[in-house]
């Protein structure tokens, strides 16, 4: 208090409504209502969303700025960074109302961003005096007498985990979570149901308690219908399965990835669990992508349906390129109709300045955990294949804001200021580095990069740019898991994508699988690299073109067949498995 009226604090964010009028209750103990009123007025008030705006509203104020759904510390810094002219929080003190826990994320966000930080705690979470109601509750779940739990906080399933692991049942406890309905009342209670490895079956519209029940209770029946329907895959426990790594060396895929005579040409696709795939369009009719990508039983089940049902050499993690971008510093959602929206601002060294440092293990767990139940899901003899996106490609989105034509905001900070480009690229290569390198020990057999844009360049920029950082991060894996290198549109600098170091190029349609293999060299394998939109037509020019890519390649070892792109979702799923019949039949005839 002796702070805020001293004006010693330039800005204040309220986190909720009852903390808001309980820290108004306590400054009024000490000092005059109307001294503690003009204070404020002279300061930055951030609301955090309609809880905190009333109680504000109830003293006689309104809030500077106001949080939009879904309220999270993602959209609070997403709000200062969009008012940063106006609201500076270079050299700024912030205090923060804090409720429950204390929100790390946030107080470092603001921290990079140059603020000096203060905590008020206005209250805690606690477990009660009394634990026999919760004890009880945890007994109906476990006897099967509840089909749906709310979950309303993160702390709230901490808590609930801590009281069951201290009372011996965290086991049974996690087994029953299975098997009823878990409801999240928005997206940070659904992380923290993730990332303590319990799948969420449902978030409402808003993250509201309103919405929450009125929602669930609509679709009650439907959501117990699907909870209860028997699983497609079964999972052995991690001490169930044996260990084959040395089962999978000997696969065709990694021997094609060494460049060693196979018996037949190994194919997997890129997209090969998506629309496309009847048993992928159920599952998402339930959840959101977002969710998919972060639920691993789900995740899991879909990468092994896929690879299982059309027969394919390898399986791949089932995640996406952009999942990075949230631990950066940007919020990421998924829109219907335009595809991923990144929203963040990144024009200037200072933005790059403040991006945060990627620590995947902290912040992306349940990526690793979904590639450990696959690997435990998958035939043992079956190679997993992890993925990222490539530092150019991973900078390109989130300068964009998403999907692009022309790249012009990426070409323009990348000519104006070289220095914060390579500053850029530096910290996401950090990061990927990391990432993947996780992915190897969760039990990823090799690792395809996905540069998806690099073919928007020039080759000279390529050149000076990109390989680099590419290069970089190459290196910086572990030694000893192949390692893919594919691009899109990078038939003019094949040779340049090439010295990246990939165990494995991967290409594109747009050029013959021939020529890319001169260009590449016969020191790399090949993968590729038939158009996807050959699968939309009849049976007989799908089986004529993979004829002559397989002729191209003339049974030289390293060689691994697959599409020049991502399946696209009309394809008939009969076309992929006669494309994979087709490819394994005639390359063992060589």
């Amino acid at each position: 208090g002796g702070e805020l009226l001293a004006g010693r604090v330039d800005l204040v964010i309220l986190m909720t409504g009852v903390g808001t009028r309980f820290l108004m209750e306590i400054l009024t103990r000490r000092f005059a209502k109307e001294e503690i009123l003009r204070a404020l007025a002279k300061l930055t008030t951030v609301a955090r969303g309609p809880k905190p705006v009333q109680a504000l509203k109830e003293l006689g104020m309104m809030p500077t700025l106001t949080v939009p759904e879904p309220n999270t510390w993602f959209e609070i810094l997403e709000t200062l960074d969009l008012s940063r002219k106006s609201v500076p929080l270079e050299g700024s003190t912030v205090a923060i109302q804090e409720y429950g826990e204390a929100n790390e994320n946030l107080v470092e966000g603001l921290q990079k961003r140059g603020a000096k930080v203060m905590r008020v705690p206005v209250y805690r979470w606690a477990l009660p005096e009394d634990l026999a109601p919760l004890e009880t509750a945890l007994g109906e779940i476990i006897s099967g007498k509840v089909q749906i739990v709310f979950v309303t906080s993160a702390a709230q399933i901490r808590s609930v985990l801590k009281v069951a692991s201290e009372k011996g049942i965290e086991a049974e406890l996690r087994r029953a979570l299975g098997r009823v309905v878990v409801a999240s009342v928005g997206p940070m209670a659904t992380q923290a149901l993730q990332a303590a490895g319990i799948p969420v079956d449902f978030e409402p519209s808003h993250p509201k308690m309103g919405h929450l029940v009125a929602e669930t209770a609509s679709r009650a029946r439907e959501l117990i219908s699907q909870k209860q329907s028997p699983p497609s895959i079964v999972f052995p426990g991690q001490s169930d399965f044996p260990s084959s790594a040395s089962a999978r060396r000997d696969s065709v895929f990694l021997k094609a990835c060494r460049r060693e005579p196979v018996p037949y040409t190994p194919i997997w696709l890129m997209r090969q669990a998506g629309r496309y795939m009847e048993e992928y369009r159920k599952i998402r009719a339930r959840v959101s992508f977002a969710e998919l990508c972060r639920t691993r039983e789900l995740a899991a089940e879909v990468a092994i349906t896929a690879c299982r049902k059309i027969n394919a050499d390898a399986a791949i993690l089932f995640s996406d390129i952009l999942l990075l971008v949230e631990p950066l510093g940007f919020s990421l959602e998924y829109e219907q109709k335009e595809g991923p929206v990144i929203k963040g601002s990144l024009s200037r060294r200072e933005d790059v300045d403040r991006l945060m440092e990627i620590e995947p293990e902290e912040s992306l767990a349940f990526v690793f955990e979904a590639l450990k139940l696959t690997r435990a899901g998958l035939d043992p003899g079956i190679p997993l294949l992890g993925f990222s996106g490539a530092p150019f490609t991973l900078a390109s989105y989130v300068i964009e804001g998403g999907t692009s034509r022309a790249f012009i905001k990426t070409k323009q900070f990348m000519f104006h200021d070289k220095g914060a480009w390579d500053a850029l690229l530096e910290k996401i290569t950090r990061g990927l580095v990391k990432y993947l390198n996780a992915q190897i020990r969760a039990g990823a057999d090799a690792i395809q990069i996905f540069d998806s844009w690099a073919g928007c360049l020039a080759p000279d920029d390529y050149r000076d740019f990109v390989l680099p950082h590419t290069r970089r991060l190459l290196g910086g894996l572990e030694p000893g898991v192949p390692v893919i290198y594919f691009g899109t549109g990078t038939g003019a600098f094949l040779e340049l994508t090439a010295q990246a170091g990939g165990d494995v190029i991967g290409v594109d349609w747009r050029i013959s699988l021939d020529q890319a293999w001169k260009k590449i060299g016969p020191q790399r394998a090949i993968q590729g690299n038939l158009d996807p939109a050959v699968l939309l037509g009849p049976r007989e020019e799908i089986l004529r073109r993979a004829r002559a890519i397989l002729e191209e390649a003339g049974g030289r070892p390293g060689h691994i067949f697959n599409l020049g792109h991502g399946v696209l979702p009309s394809t008939p799923v009969e076309n992929v498995k006669a494309l994979v019949d087709f490819v394994h039949e005639f390359s063992a005839r060589r």
